[in-house]
């Protein structure tokens, strides 16, 4: 009796690990091939590149290489000898003009009064030469004005709050106008892109929770979806010389997902957090909808059948399923294995479809 116990003991206590097992894997496998995550996240940041107005050497250097700078900020100063003769070879211009204009002036006012003791014609030209000084005295004003402004220019400081690149200038090199001298990450625009697998989007909506787990970094960032790509590059077709679609002939018959990107707003930043463009990230995205399977349609599918994309301030609602002419929802030929063989994600199923 006592063996009998102890087998049937045996049995359920085989029963219930291999049950506890199975759901683990299941959840592992509903985890891995239908929620949306990805290792492949990246940390992004406006760069803003910094090219003088005017071109000189350059005198004067306040920065230092990879340094936190302020909006309005010297950055550098170019030789200022040129443009300060500038302005004073305009503002000389400017009184000479000033008197030439009131000597026409007094000469109208003359030939005004003497009335018609003066000829017609010597009366409008002397009213032409005032319009003409007015005309030239305005001419040498912007002129004055264009030289202060080149002037002011040669003092170059930061377009944003942020930080320098590797390199800042240094002093006697030359500066060209309109040619970068140096850069600066904005620092009020680090996000997150997430490259999610084409297959994951059922489960993306705007404004839903973030979490982002930075390389390196013990902590967890929260954020939440911005938006989501409204387009992206076909490789299988190019633009003809004579405007007709140029369709690659080649039909892989194992179809791997492409990589949307998703773009993610932060939260909030920890002060003790370091922020570098280009740092890679786990994305996952948190208050999930339910997993949708293979063979089952998703309710979110809009009316024409195809999925929306999101442009940056609109919202979206994704679909797993393509609907047809009819509206019948059908799956799409194709499905996903994982385009990031590195990311160790399990691959969804490939479908095998016949090259046409």
């Amino acid at each position: 009796m006592k063996k009998t116990w102890f087998s049937v003991g045996q049995i359920l206590l085989t029963l219930v690990v291999v049950v506890i097992a199975g759901f683990a894997l299941w959840k592992m496998v509903d985890y891995y091939m239908f929620s949306p995550w990805t290792r492949d996240g990246r940390i992004r940041a406006d760069i803003i590149q910094v090219a003088p107005d005017i071109s000189g050497l350059i005198t004067e250097v306040d920065v230092n290489d990879n340094q936190q700078v302020k909006a309005g900020e010297t950055l550098f100063v170019i030789d200022q000898a040129r443009y300060t003769l500038a302005l004073r070879t305009a503002e000389a211009t400017v009184q000479q003009r000033r008197a030439t204009l009131d000597q026409a002036r007094r000469e109208d006012v003359r030939n005004h009064q003497l009335g018609d003791l003066v000829a017609r014609e010597i009366a409008e030209e002397s009213r032409s030469r005032v319009e003409q000084g007015e005309a030239a005295l305005a001419d040498a004003l912007v002129a004055v004005d264009t030289a202060k402004l080149n002037l002011q220019r040669t003092n170059i400081v930061s377009p944003v709050d942020g930080y320098l690149n590797d390199r800042a200038p240094r002093v006697g090199e030359f500066a060209a106008a309109g040619r970068a001298v140096l850069s600066v990450v904005d620092m009020h625009s680090f996000r997150v892109d997430g490259y999610f697998e084409e297959t994951k989007l059922s489960g993306i909506d705007i404004g839903q929770g973030v979490d982002i787990k930075v390389m390196g970094e013990p902590g967890v960032l929260r954020g939440h979806v911005q938006s989501i790509v409204a387009g992206i590059e076909d490789r299988d077709r190019t633009p003809s010389s004579n405007l007709l679609p140029n369709v690659n002939p080649a039909f892989s018959w194992v179809r791997l997902a492409q990589r949307i990107p998703v773009r993610v707003a932060l939260d909030d930043i920890p002060k003790d957090f370091r922020m570098i463009a280009g740092r890679t990230a786990t994305v996952s995205v948190r208050g999930l909808a339910p997993s949708i399977g293979p063979g089952f349609t998703s309710d979110r599918s809009s009316a024409s059948g195809v999925t929306a994309a999101s442009a940056p301030a609109a919202s979206v609602q994704s679909s797993a399923t393509v609907a047809n002419a009819s509206g019948t929802a059908v799956m799409p030929v194709t499905s996903a294995a994982s385009a990031a063989p590195a990311e160790g994600k399990a691959a969804s199923q490939p479908m095998a479809s016949t090259a046409r």
